[in-house]
């Protein structure tokens, strides 16, 4: 990695249409960020849903209960809990893991916890871009302003 620091521009030197496509390209780039915001809410959410489900299934009281397994979001089967020691864990790319449920709850339980603190982080970027957008749009009615013929 380089330690360059990012380049700074003086935006009342750019023109007000250099100034428009700063505009936009910031707004594509808010747009994805907030995209990308609200799938690491989504996968946070799963992780947590995780959680209560292990919690809830994996008890000495349930072993022999009949439960309904998802296929897909919307296909479920019959099942029953054969086995309350041992949980598979989708550890990702199609790959499963046995663990205690304890552990597993451990493993959902930092998924979490790392996708909370990239949330953060993307708040904060998210928001330095905000500031970003706020002082083109800013210079850029500046300019406009300026340009266009007074009327008396």
């Amino acid at each position: 990695m380089s330690n360059e620091q990012p380049k700074t521009v003086d935006l009342t030197t750019l023109s007000a249409q250099q100034l428009a496509d700063v505009k936009s390209q910031l707004e594509q780039e808010l747009e994805h960020l907030s995209q990308s915001f609200q799938k690491l809410r989504a996968a946070q959410a799963k992780f947590k849903e995780c959680i209560g489900t292990v919690e809830k299934t994996f008890k000495g009281e349930n072993k022999g209960k009949s439960i309904l397994v998802p296929l897909t979001t919307s296909l479920y089967v019959p099942g029953v809990v054969e086995d309350v020691e041992t949980v598979m864990v989708d550890v990702g790319t199609g790959y499963y893991i046995e663990k205690k449920p304890t552990d597993a709850i451990a493993f959902y339980e930092n998924k979490v916890a790392t996708l909370q603190k990239n949330l953060v982080d993307l708040e904060d970027i998210v928001n330095g871009k905000m500031g970003n957008l706020r002082m083109v749009e800013e210079v850029l009615r500046q300019k406009v302003m300026s340009s266009a013929p007074n009327v008396a």
